[in-house]
C-alpha cells in the first residue's frame, strides 16, 4: 500500500516560520571606503588616472571584505583596508601624505569600535608607516584615546609597529605641490582640482559590530603642528552599533567645530532620523551654509550605505550586503 505524506496547516506554518527565522539570523556584512573629497573637474582627470584610483580602491576594499567574509571583525577589516590606502601614493595618508609648511610629514589617524565605544588615535606622527595600526594599539593597549608626536611614536615602537625614516614618505608629486604652495603662500585649499585626500573605512561584520577608521596627512602646507578632524573622535570618526559608523573627509576645522560624525549619530538617536536624512542635513545643509566642503561615508547596523558629499567629487567604493562591488569618483 502506498503511503502519502500529509502536511497539516500547522506544520506548514512551523516550517515557514523556521525558514524566516533562519533567514533573519543571517547577519549582513558590508564595507565602504573613501579616498578624499574635493573640487575636481571631471574633464581634467585622465582616463588612466581614474583607472588607477579605481583599481587601488577595489584592491583595498576587496581585502577588507575578505576579512568579513571569513568571519573576521569589522575592526580588522577597517585596519587592513586603510593600510592598503596608506601604502599608496594616490591618497593623502601614509606614503602619499602632503607636506607641512616646514616641508615635513605629520600624519593623523583614528579608529573606533561600535560595540564597546572604545577608540584610539595618533596625531602629528612622522615615523609610523601605518598610523591606523598605531591608533588601534592606542585603543587596545592603553587607557588613553589619543597620543601625539614623539610620545605616540615611542609607544608605537614598543608595540612592534613598523617605523620608517621620513624619507619613506617622499613623493615627487606631493613635493611639487608643496613647492607650489610655498611659492603662493596659501594655507587653505581654494583651487580647482584640489582635494582632501584623507582615507577612511566603515565596516559591518557578521556579528553585527560596526567599526570606523580614518587616516590622513592633513592639510597641504599646514602650519604650527595643526591637527584636523581625522584623529578627533566625534569629528572625523565615530561608530556606535546602535546607529552607524562614520568616517569623514573635508575641511577639518569645520568638521571639528560641528562635531560632524557624532552630529549625524545624535540626529539618529534623538530625532530618530534615518542615516541618510541625518547625513544629508549635516553635509548638504548645515556645512554647506558655512562654506565648508567635504563628505562622509556611513554604514548603519542593517547594512545600509550612505555616501554624502557637497563637492564635485569624492573617491569612494563599497561592497554592500548583497556582495555587489562599486567604485565611484564623481
Amino acid at each position: 500500500m502506498k503511503k502519502t505524506l500529509k502536511f497539516s496547516g500547522f506544520n506548514i506554518f512551523i516550517f515557514i516560520t523556521f525558514c524566516l527565522q533562519a533567514q533573519a539570523d543571517i547577519k549582513p556584512i558590508a564595507i565602504v571606503l573613501h579616498g578624499g573629497a574635493g573640487q575636481i573637474a571631471r574633464e581634467q582627470m585622465t582616463d588612466s588616472t581614474k583607472k588607477a584610483y579605481s583599481i587601488k580602491m577595489e584592491e583595498a576594499i576587496t581585502i577588507g571584505y575578505a576579512v568579513l567574509k571569513e568571519g573576521g571583525s569589522s575592526l580588522d577589516a577597517v585596519e587592513k583596508t586603510i593600510r592598503i590606502l596608506e601604502d599608496s601614493p594616490l591618497f593623502n595618508a601614509g606614503k602619499g601624505a602632503v607636506y607641512t609648511a616646514d616641508g615635513t610629514i605629520e600624519l593623523d589617524a583614528s579608529i573606533m569600535c561600535g560595540q564597546t565605544l572604545k577608540a584610539g588615535a595618533v596625531a602629528g606622527v612622522s615615523r609610523i608607516k601605518n598610523p591606523i595600526s598605531a591608533a588601534r594599539k592606542v585603543m587596545t593597549h592603553t587607557e588613553h584615546v589619543m597620543l601625539i608626536g614623539r610620545g605616540a611614536e615611542s609607544f608605537a615602537h614598543t608595540q612592534g609597529i613598523e617605523m620608517v625614516d621620513e624619507e619613506y614618505f617622499f613623493d615627487e608629486k606631493r613635493w611639487q605641490q608643496y613647492l607650489n604652495k610655498k611659492e603662493k603662500g596659501q594655507l587653505f585649499p581654494n583651487e580647482e582640482n584640489e582635494k582632501f585626500g584623507t582615507v577612511g573605512v566603515v565596516a559591518l561584520d557578521i556579528k553585527g559590530n560596526l567599526a570606523a577608521g580614518t587616516s590622513t596627512g592633513g592639510m597641504n602646507f599646514k602650519k604650527y603642528g595643526r591637527v584636523g578632524d581625522s584623529p578627533i573622535i566625534g569629528a572625523g570618526t565615530y561608530a556606535d552599533n546602535r546607529y552607524a559608523a562614520i568616517s569623514a573627509t573635508g575641511h577639518g576645522e569645520f568638521f571639528i567645530r560641528n562635531v560632524v560624525a557624532y552630529d549625524i549619530i545624535a540626529l539618529m538617536a534623538y530625532k530618530k532620523w534615518t542615516l541618510k536624512k541625518a547625513a544629508q542635513y549635516v553635509i548638504n545643509d548645515k556645512l554647506k551654509k558655512q562654506g565648508a566642503e567635504g563628505g562622509i561615508i556611513a554604514l548603519d547596523k542593517k547594512g545600509n550605505i550612505v555616501m554624502c558629499f557637497n563637492t564635485s567629487a569624492m573617491f569612494r567604493a563599497y561592497i554592500n550586503a548583497k556582495g555587489e562591488l562599486k567604485t565611484e569618483i564623481f
